[in-house]
């Protein structure tokens, strides 16, 4: 069985969607689903059973998944193994959230052409994903915005990230008050109900603690970060995302970031499992998040 086709497998799998699957394998649909075909063809049994845009694992894509999360955590025990006392070679694994990797992925990135033997699995999650990941050891770092277990993890304080109260450019010259949210509607995303709650609790804005959240209208909804602020650019509605989304939006020139009374910030924790020692090797990734995650300027 092609190692490539079985880590196809085991993503789509975990992922549950076939496009969501290709995106973050950088292919293309139909390079999935054929993936799943030769494998299929390879083990000589139908591994999963479509219906409509989703699809279930038959009891044989069951056994070869649990083949493939094996080869996986044996690659990663293996080449943690080989490189763990280089503080420059082998496999680091991190997870945090979309906007997060946003901004330090590239920074990763040129970390890694300076020491080609340094590799990186960065995992995109919400918060208690991330938490039961590094629980479980399958993620050996994490970033989160809620203080863990401290009997469970080791954490600390790494920084805050500024959230942002975002609308359409022709914005920027008018007040911005409780009904000019109201009529304009939100753009919803996952974290839009959380990340809007703070901002109203927080900001010191007069009434706009009052206002009812499921009260506003919803303008538009959509779970890709990258495409969040674009309804926003097209003059479409208001959301509220960490600095870090808005700074590496391409067209963010478009956008009109409200200034409150009072800058309203989300702390960062990084956490790792409690106990564990880490290879070398991290300290200087945790080196570059110190360094890179550091509140950005407004």
């Amino acid at each position: 069985m092609n190692p490539a086709w079985l880590h196809t497998f085991k993503t789509l799998v975990d992922i549950g969607h076939f496009t969501k699957t290709a995106e973050a394998l950088f292919m293309t649909q139909p390079g999935v689903s054929q993936h799943v075909k030769k494998l299929e063809q390879a083990t000589g049994y139908d591994l999963i059973k479509r219906s409509n845009k989703q699809f279930h694992l038959t009891e044989q894509g069951r056994l070869v998944y649990q083949y493939a999360q094996q080869v996986a955590d044996n690659q990663k025990q293996l080449l943690e193994s080989l490189g763990f006392d280089d503080a420059y070679a082998g496999l680091c694994s991190l997870s945090c959230s979309g906007s997060l990797a946003m901004s330090a992925y590239p920074k990763l990135i040129e970390l890694q052409q300076q020491y080609p033997d340094l590799s990186f699995h960065i995992e995109v999650s919400p918060n208690d994903r991330i938490l039961h990941d590094v629980q479980q050891g399958r993620i050996d770092l994490g970033v989160v915005t809620h203080l863990p277990n401290s009997h469970l993890f080791n954490s600390q304080v790494i920084g805050e990230e500024p959230l942002c109260l975002v609308l359409p450019k022709a914005y920027e010259s008018q007040t911005i008050n409780a009904q000019t949210l109201l009529d304009l509607g939100m753009v919803k995303h996952p974290d839009a109900v959380h990340y809007l709650s703070l901002y109203l609790a927080q900001c010191d804005e007069p009434g706009w603690d009052q206002i009812q959240i499921n009260q506003i209208r919803p303008a538009s909804y959509i779970n890709q970060l990258s495409q969040i602020l674009l309804p926003i650019a097209h003059g479409i509605g208001f959301t509220v995302l960490p600095y870090s989304a808005v700074a590496y939006f391409p067209l963010n020139d478009k956008l009109h970031v409200h200034q409150t009374k009072r800058a309203v910030t989300e702390p960062l924790y990084l956490i790792s499992q409690r106990y564990r020692q880490l290879p070398k090797r991290y300290e200087t990734i945790k080196s570059l998040i110190l360094e890179k995650l550091c509140q950005p300027q407004r």
